[in-house]
């Protein structure tokens, strides 16, 4: 069997889509699967069992980018092609059966697994390697709770302040967190360092892991936190996905449609738009529910 996945070039909508993968990889575990994403999310497949290829698309204006993607793909005779972007290029290659995005109302993990008609939606995963276990192995201390920190976001009215990072950090450590130690995590780029500079200098012992892991890396680092704390991104997603128990801070964005999805993840509201007014209490009372086993 032959599968297209056509998923997003942003990355948290591309870690989101992992569960309908992993679903298709569990139901027909010898499928040959051709993933199409952008180049920001191509390490979320780079270990995805059952990955025959990833395409990187590269965006070009006017919609450039589909037709050198169509050629690559239309000389396939596919089994299944899902597209969630719902683009035109799944009605214009050969395929036994498409499944197609549509306009939906619910948490994106809904609005996907409805392509596939699941209920309930499939969880997101993170695939690692041994190489990658090896490296968070190596860079990460084991005798120690880990708190992993995201301070960046795409978009700066998205960014929970600084101080409260360190502030949430030092209460975790003097409460249900004794002895931890905090983990700072942002993607590649001097944009991205330059907002997590803050933070390392708040935090002089944490652990600076900005911009110098592969996906995998990250996702196996992520899956070593007693905690995330993070601003509504990728990361958070892919911390979520590698089953750290995960708050994601939400002030402007959709929650309700973008929440983190986990078995312990769930999003802080900051009952406005402005993240100045989600307070550290708000945060350490829902760490300290997420931290308190059912």
């Amino acid at each position: 069997m032959r599968i297209l996945f056509v998923t997003s070039n942003r990355l948290g909508d591309a870690i989101l889509s992992t569960g309908l993968l992993d679903h298709l990889i569990r139901t027909h575990p010898d499928a040959a699967i051709t993933v199409v994403c952008g180049p920001v999310a191509e390490g979320v497949f780079a270990r995805m069992p059952n990955r025959e290829r990833t395409i990187v698309l590269q965006k070009r204006p006017h919609g450039r980018h589909w037709l050198p993607l169509w050629a690559e793909t239309v000389t396939t005779r596919w089994d299944l092609v899902v597209d969630i972007r719902a683009s035109a290029l799944s009605w214009l290659v050969p395929t036994r059966r498409r499944a197609v995005m549509r306009r939906a109302k619910g948490h994106k993990t809904a609005q996907l697994a409805a392509i596939l008609g699941l209920v309930p939606p499939p969880l997101p995963v993170a695939w690692t390697a041994a190489a990658d276990e090896a490296r968070a192995g190596a860079l990460l201390p084991a005798d120690c709770p880990l708190v992993a920190l995201a301070p960046t976001a795409n978009w700066g009215p998205k960014i929970w302040p600084v101080e409260r990072f360190a502030a949430l950090f030092r209460a975790l450590a003097a409460g249900p967190l004794p002895n931890a130690v905090p983990v700072v995590f942002a993607g590649p780029g001097e944009a991205e360092r330059a907002l997590a500079a803050p933070l390392l200098a708040a935090l002089p012992e944490a652990i600076d892991l900005v911009g110098r892991l592969s996906l995998p890396e990250v996702a196996a680092c992520l899956g070593r936190a007693a905690i995330f704390v993070g601003n509504d991104s990728g990361l958070m997603h892919m911390a979520a996905a590698a089953g750290a128990p995960t708050l994601g801070l939400f002030g402007p964005t959709n929650a309700a449609e973008y929440g983190p999805a986990g078995r312990r993840a769930r999003a802080v509201l900051a009952g406005s738009a402005r993240m100045e007014d989600l307070t550290v209490a708000a945060v350490m009372e829902a760490a300290l529910q997420i931290l308190t086993p059912a």
